[in-house]
């Protein structure tokens, strides 16, 4: 696996996928355009640079209709950091009962799949002509980062074959397949990079590390640890074996090599979450469709948590309870009282986050504590370290003793509107590492930890949720999948695309039948799951 010759995968332009039908957002960006002055570049070079953004584009979307669906209401609700707060969106995620025109995203909105394919497949070819694959290695490890996403979210797709001809309705893969081809074509990519390390690539077209190519090896390497660790429960020797390779590769350590697409730095165009979160705000600053979710705050209200100032937006509503947030799936909403709940603490220039140092430091101290992988350092120092690296991205303080608490637990929910309340309980889980604990409590402490650090990165957040059952999340307060789904659970997954089974009807029924374990709905389990 680590000696496969480059194959170049993609060789066909893919056909526009259909728009969504629906929105309740503004119109489409055009990311078919460089936002930045391009400078001198010739037509050729300009045309990789627009090539290459766009490509990064379909890991998050810079369309804020896209990112909407995407990451503020599927996953970042899903995840357990956000809560609609639209009177309106009666068919939601938070409810589990989405309209096929938002569930349907990932898959066929024109800004992910088919403008990745389309831009890849173009961008190899110019490459291929000035001899020169360093580009389209990285764009490659991209496609990688932006299709991972999709497959977590329905469990079988067409991936393989998509590109290899102009026909858009392929046939679909395994997740079992599609996680393998993954974890190939990263090793892949990875040599080909690290024999080639000097060449740099135009910074113009590239947000992430300007043309570093060295950090992207640290970025590919820890993509394939995350990777590795999806598979951990079902592939233990392959994920074994994929993630000892990544950490001895060299895997992000440093803020300073997070994996953050800072395209809007210039704030033309703006950060699309930021803009879905204004939607509808009357220019309140805890205002707008998306509101911070009482889950997150639970927790790190229970613990004190220094990083609440950089994750929220106070509430000013009641006098003795700064951050305060809104049940996920709630019964009644009047935006009167509901826009009291804390904000997200978002600006139209914040970059994307795509991956932290302190998330791959989690990583690995769940393959030392749990799976007993070699990570190069203890369980617990490596906890302890992600910890840190959270804290420092966030640019607050207190890590030290944070990490040294025994005793603080998560808070209980209040709701002080009454609205929509819950008297349950939430984890008992403490933060202080200890070595002695059970490999479950084990587990739950660095999920839990991790999870914190990974907001604004909802849809890995709802993965591991889903891989590990953890951190214990509070059942949304509206349930309305008809018995389909779990309220303790969550959804699993997103049913496939009405125009799936219209237009690609012999495909996807194939995929249902043979690879998805299950019927067609949000409470199959994908292959990787283990909760």
């Amino acid at each position: 696996m680590r000696n496969i010759k480059n194959s170049h995968i993609a060789k066909c332009l893919v056909a526009p996928l259909l728009v969504a039908a629906a929105s309740c957002t503004g119109s489409y960006l055009d990311i078919n355009s460089n936002p930045y002055e391009p400078g001198d570049l010739s037509g050729d070079s300009y045309k990789m640079v627009s090539q290459l953004n766009n490509i990064a584009s379909c890991v998050m979307s810079a369309d804020v209709n896209t990112i909407q669906f995407t990451d503020a209401l599927l996953g970042g609700t899903l995840g357990g950091y956000f809560s609609d707060a639209n009177a309106g969106f009666a068919e939601s995620f938070a409810r589990y009962n989405p309209k096929d025109d938002w569930s349907r995203v990932f898959l066929k909105s024109d800004k992910i799949v088919s403008t990745l394919y389309a831009n890849l497949n173009a961008l190899e070819k110019d490459c291929e002509e000035i001899n020169n694959m360093v580009p389209y290695s990285v764009a490659t490890i991209i496609k990688i980062a932006a299709m991972s996403r999709v497959t977590d979210t329905y469990g079988p797709i067409p991936y393989l074959e998509l590109g290899k001809s102009d026909d858009l309705y392929v046939p679909y893969n395994s997740q079992e397949e599609i996680y393998k081809s993954f974890l190939s074509e990263l090793s892949e990519q990875i040599d080909f990079l690290m024999a080639n390390s000097t060449v740099s690539i135009s910074a113009l077209g590239d947000y992430v590390y300007y043309g570093d190519i060295t950090k992207w090896i640290k970025f590919a390497n820890s993509l394939k640890l995350r990777l590795a660790m999806r598979i951990s429960f079902v592939e233990p020797a392959l994920a074994k074996q994929m993630a000892e390779e990544a950490v001895t590769d060299g895997v992000i350590e440093s803020n300073d090599d997070n994996a953050c697409w800072n395209y809007f730095k210039t704030g033309n165009p703006v950060n699309g979450l930021y803009v879905a979160k204004e939607y509808n705000s009357d220019g309140c600053e805890t205002g707008g469709d998306t509101h911070a979710a009482a889950d997150l705050i639970c927790y790190m209200n229970g613990y004190n948590d220094n990083r609440r100032s950089a994750y929220y937006v106070k509430s000013e509503a009641w006098a003795d309870m700064d951050y305060v947030g809104l049940r996920r799936g709630w019964e009644v909403f009047d935006k009167s009282w509901g826009f009291n709940f804390c904000g997200l603490n978002l600006k139209s220039t914040d970059p994307y986050i795509w991956m932290t140092a302190a998330e791959v430091a989690f990583l690995r101290a769940e393959g030392a504590a749990v799976h007993g992988w070699n990570m190069g350092k203890s369980a617990g120092d490596l906890y302890n370290e992600g910890i840190h690296l959270s804290f420092e991205q966030w640019g607050v303080s207190g890590a030290s003793a944070y990490c040294e608490d025994s005793t603080s637990r998560p808070a209980a929910y209040n709701d002080p509107t009454g609205y929509n309340p819950y008297t349950g309980s939430l984890s008992s889980i403490t933060i202080k590492w200890d070595d002695s604990a059970s490999t479950q409590t084990k587990l739950e402490r660095i999920i839990t930890q991790k999870w914190i650090a990974l907001w604004l990165n909802g849809n890995e957040a709802w993965a591991e949720l889903r891989r590990t059952g953890y951190p214990q999340l509070i059942p949304v307060a509206a349930n309305l999948s008809g018995g389909i789904v779990d309220s303790n659970l969550g959804p699993q997954r997103m049913p496939y695309p009405q125009e799936e089974y219209t237009n690609n009807s012999i495909n996807v029924t194939n995929a249902v039948n043979t690879m998805l374990g299950g019927p067609d709905n949000q409470a199959t389990k994908l292959w990787w799951a283990n909760y």
